[in-house]
């Protein structure tokens, strides 16, 4: 085979190669029944807590959507979580709720009066 030819046959098979696969339509998701997909749970008790451990609580009880605020209105961002402790919880301990609702941990530093 000359070269040239051989050069059409690997470009015929290059293009070939790189062509579309057969069509595939994609299954559609199967959705979970609506009573199945939210999952209520009672809201530990937390307050008095190391803020860290307060987060730990809720985890293990499956919230996992937490927020959290000073709770002594200076607006400081809690960044080391076992400096703080929960003096404030919403919802309240004991309540059953959706384990999807937001939770908010209100802390104070432990060296607060």
């Amino acid at each position: 085979m000359t070269t040239r030819a051989l050069t059409a046959v690997l470009v015929l098979f290059t293009v070939v190669a790189c062509g579309p696969g057969p069509t595939q339509i994609p299954e559609p998701p199967t959705l979970a029944p609506p009573s199945s997909a939210v999952k209520n749970a009672e809201v530990p008790n937390v307050v008095g807590m190391d803020h860290q451990d307060a987060q730990d609580a809720m985890q293990k009880a499956g919230f996992f959507y937490l927020t959290e605020e000073d709770a002594t209105g200076q607006g400081r961002q809690l960044v080391v979580d076992r400096n703080w402790v929960v003096v404030e919880q919403v919802p309240s301990a004991g309540k059953s709720v959706p384990q999807s609702d937001k939770i908010l941990l209100r802390s104070k530093k432990k060296t607060d009066p």
